[in-house]
């Protein structure tokens, strides 16, 4: 915290990249003490590499807004009206948790309407691991605002300051008073009998800067994910297969509001991360189906290790911030660094396919049968 980016932005919260560093050392410490120089199969090398990386969540200096609705039924049922749409990533689950976070409800109490035009309103895109930090912030602005409102007509009722109420379990309490109580469907009542509108819209749109054009200098992003990844392969030097032994992952996510979602995030990214680095060409012409392309199976899969950080972003809701992209970025560089250890020789030019494999390691004289290089027994 404190630095400053190329652009010129401070950093004045939320840099959890030491923490990510520091989570991933003594795992490095002990691969490094032992492993790494531990004898190999015969005609196999190992290696050990890090990749670290940062990542702006959201649009780069561009208006960024999200909107999300909440409304409460006269029988106090809540439904989330979202743009959203859920790919995959768990975006339904977290902003369920969040409306239920302020509203004092399980998640399983919302429903939710996604990426219906019909009745959401719109969330911007998926993309740019955005959705938590952005949507997740309208969502809690939506549910401030009905907040506010059963709190308000609890304290006309109850005759207790609004500031010491709270909304617990379908009940709305006095946290200073436990005799003080009234079941949320009964303000909810009284709020329809007097015309209140219970369906209430929340927006966020995250403070940024355009670049300049000129010096490049600019605020293109409100927040930023950090992490580190180490990976640790063995490398056939007679095919130039690389099988990816480990891969350890840590990531600041600013609070992990669903952990296990976060867990299978930092999973599939490194699976990504993989064909990438190792696999994946797009040949124009020639790649014209998956037949063509190599993506990563379960078999490919390495032992991964997902290390949550929690770094809170004053920004965030309740510190959130993202975790979608920032989870295959440093899985290339860390295994592209891997197997340079593990043969002596960079590779340039991704994927590091078996043949670009090998030659490294025949650049790098540790192909058998190179010159000054001792065959194994």
């Amino acid at each position: 915290e404190g630095s400053f980016t190329g652009t010129g932005q401070k950093l004045t919260a939320s840099v959890g990249i030491r923490d990510c560093l520091n989570a991933v050392k003594p795992f490095y410490e002990r691969v490094m003490e032992k492993w790494r120089h531990d004898p190999a199969p015969t005609f196999k090398k190992r290696g050990v590499g890090l990749g670290a990386m940062w990542y702006g969540i959201g649009n780069t200096g561009l208006q960024n807004p999200s909107t999300a609705q909440i409304e409460m039924d006269p029988e106090g049922s809540v439904t989330l009206y979202t743009g959203c749409a859920d790919i995959g990533q768990g975006s339904t689950t977290v902003l369920s948790q969040i409306a239920g976070e302020m509203l004092g409800l399980s998640p399983g109490a919302i429903r939710a309407v996604v990426a219906d035009t019909k009745y959401t309103t719109d969330a911007g895109a998926t993309s740019a691991s955005r959705q938590t930090y952005i949507s997740g912030n309208a969502v809690k602005d939506a549910a401030g605002k009905l907040v506010e409102i059963l709190l308000t007509e609890a304290s006309n009722l109850l005759k207790r300051p609004k500031e010491s109420l709270i909304l617990d379990s379908g009940l709305i309490r006095d946290k200073n008073d436990p005799e003080k109580t009234v079941p949320v469907t009964d303000i909810v009542r009284r709020a329809h009998e007097k015309g209140l509108s219970l369906k209430c819209q929340g927006s966020f749109d995250p403070v940024t800067e355009p670049l300049d054009p000129e010096t490049g200098q600019g605020v293109p992003y409100a927040t930023y994910a950090f992490a580190c990844h180490l990976a640790q392969v063995t490398v056939d030097v007679l095919t130039g297969e690389v099988e990816v032994n480990r891969i350890v992952a840590a990531h600041d996510v600013g609070k992990a509001i669903n952990p296990a979602g976060v867990i299978g995030q930092i999973y599939g990214g490194v699976a990504m991360g993989i064909g990438f680095g190792l696999m994946e060409r797009y040949v124009p012409g020639r790649t014209v189906s998956l037949n063509d392309y190599d993506i990563p199976t379960c078999k490919d899969m390495p032992d991964i290790v997902p290390i949550v950080v929690e770094s809170a972003e004053p920004t965030g809701p309740y510190g959130a911030k993202g975790v979608g992209e920032p989870a295959l970025i440093p899985t290339a560089p860390a295994v592209l660094n891997a197997i340079s250890d593990a043969l002596g020789e960079r590779i340039y030019t991704l994927p590091a396919n078996p043949e670009r494999v090998l030659e490294a390691a025949v650049a790098a004289g540790v192909f058998p049968g190179s010159h000054g290089v001792k065959q194994p027994a």
